[in-house]
């Protein structure tokens, strides 16, 4: 659970911009009981994929394991892309601006 608000924050974080500013090129979702998977573009040059499938289902184990990927033009006019897992090891980002522990 920690993991999505993480991801939430990030994401919100990534696409801050006043919306009024920006149309939805592309939408696509599947949703189902145990994975999903969406993708949106905005005409601000934003995108966001993700896909997530549940993993142990039924057992204590239970977990969702979700990998996807953002991207956004920065104040630089630098085109940045985060790739993540986010999973029972917790939200793992990384992107060539991002520092390696």
């Amino acid at each position: 659970m920690k993991f999505i608000i993480v991801f939430v924050a990030l994401f919100a974080l990534a696409l801050a911009s006043d919306p009024r500013d920006a149309e939805t090129l592309r939408y696509d979702s599947n949703v189902e009981p145990e994975q999903y998977q969406y993708a949106v573009e905005t005409s601000d040059g934003k995108s966001a994929q993700e896909e997530g499938h549940l993993e142990y289902a039924g057992t204590d184990d239970e977990a969702i394991s979700v990998q996807g990927s953002y991207s956004y033009i920065g104040d630089d006019g630098q085109t940045y892309t985060v790739n993540y897992v986010a999973d029972r090891n917790g939200f793992q980002p990384q992107g060539a601006h991002l520092p390696v522990a």
